[in-house]
């Protein structure tokens, strides 16, 4: 077998897999605020709560696959989260009032934790390891695509078609995601060391997270928050300036960006090292952001979606693929759910914690803090990372990932 293969039947069946769970993610991410309140007449803040109760539910899920996938195969963990995604979509259909909505979505987020969770695990393990940010940098275009096609069809759909096809449309998309689950191969990667029954009954950290990821992952954390609020906000935002039409086209712009650069940060990260990419990323998305902060018209918020493509959008993959450098195979599965699991915290927590600054900052003013904010990610991951980081990580040197 050729080990420095990436193109195989796994990395693609897997690849779209990813594409599909993120389709369903932001799918519903973006329709199932305005259905709770067209059907159950909720709230803007119970609609909120209905729409961010999946981030916690992707946060037990990715909790709980993270350690299964040290002590079982990810096929197995893959094939759960996908039929937890099917269950979860068609339970949609009996939510008959609010309360159901927000249980659904909660274990409608369990079930995209586990599935994404294993999706990253299998991907890190098949990928070689001398083209891990490559190989990182085009599965994670599933992922961007997922963001440019789910509000699009979550919207059309909304628009032309009753409220209740958005769950038809996911069902669907979740079984040929359990479908495709059939043709990954079996990659069973038992523990390296038994476990003492005496260590199973004490709690340690190392059992949900993989300590060597951490670093990174707070810088993501960091990233993630800054980047939160554009996704939260960017609706009201944009009808503050009347840029309703401009904005609507934001994500395929800045996934178009992402989709041309990313193959190229990717190669770069293997070749030249994190540093050529990251610290890049970190500056021109504070171009981006600064941009955004001050866009008055729509062709300047489409110039500003593109250039924090650029930068945050290789930043992300890039910054997955530090994640799981110089990891065991057993381990690789906690490695990819720490990271995402600090990538969601940013997600979740920052347009409560950030949002609260609105009132006194304005949307401009907000955005415009948020360069402070990636300012201190350069200086986290610097202290963290970036000191050390000064050439290719080879899969024997996991420096690039461990916290010492």
């Amino acid at each position: 077998m050729d080990t420095e293969k990436l193109w195989t039947k796994d990395f693609v069946t897997v690849s779209v897999i990813n594409f599909l769970v993120f389709l369903i993610h932001f799918l519903l991410l973006v329709t199932i605020a305005a259905y709770a309140v067209d059907k159950f007449q909720a709230s803007a803040s119970l609609a909120g709560l209905v729409a961010g109760i999946f981030i916690i539910g992707a946060l037990i899920g990715r909790l709980g696959a993270g350690r299964l996938t040290e002590i079982t195969s990810s096929k197995k963990i893959l094939m759960i989260g996908t039929i937890l995604f099917i269950i979860t979509s068609l339970l949609y259909f009996a939510a008959v009032n609010l309360t159901l909505l927000v249980i659904v979505r909660l274990f409608n987020g369990i079930a995209y934790g586990v599935a994404s969770t294993a999706t990253g695990t299998i991907v890190a393990q098949i990928i070689p390891d001398n083209r891990r940010g490559e190989g990182i940098g085009y599965y994670s275009l599933g992922a961007i695509l997922g963001v440019a096609l789910g509000p699009f069809l979550g919207i059309l759909s909304l628009h032309y078609l009753h409220s209740m096809m958005i769950f038809v449309v996911a069902s669907i998309f979740a079984l040929v995601s359990f479908i495709l689950s059939f043709w990954v191969t079996d990659r069973a990667d038992p523990m390296t060391e038994p476990v003492r029954p005496e260590a199973q009954e004490q709690f340690q950290i190392s059992r949900y997270l993989e300590l060597k990821a951490m670093p990174i992952s707070l810088v993501a954390l960091t990233i993630g928050l800054s980047y939160s609020v554009v996704l939260a906000f960017m609706s009201l935002y944009a009808a503050e300036l009347h840029l309703e039409k401009a904005a609507s086209f934001y994500f395929l712009v800045y996934s178009l960006a992402v989709l041309v650069s990313r193959p190229f940060s990717g190669r770069l990260l293997d070749v030249r090292g994190a540093n050529i990419v990251m610290y890049p990323c970190f500056f021109i998305y504070c171009v981006g952001m600064l941009l955004f902060s001050q866009a008055s018209y729509g062709i300047t918020l489409l110039a500003a979606g593109a250039i924090i493509g650029l930068g945050y959008g290789n930043f992300i993959s890039c910054a997955q693929a530090m994640s799981i450098k110089g990891i065991r195979a057993n381990r690789l599965g906690l490695a990819t759910s720490t990271f995402f699991i600090f990538v969601d915290l940013g997600f979740g927590a920052g347009p409560y914690l950030l949002g609260s600054l609105i009132p006194f900052t304005g949307y401009r003013g907000l955005y415009l803090a948020m360069i402070a904010l990636i300012l201190a990610a350069i200086v986290l991951y610097h202290l963290l990372l970036g000191k050390r980081v000064s050439a290719p990580v080879k899969p024997d040197q996991p420096v690039s990932c461990e916290w010492k």
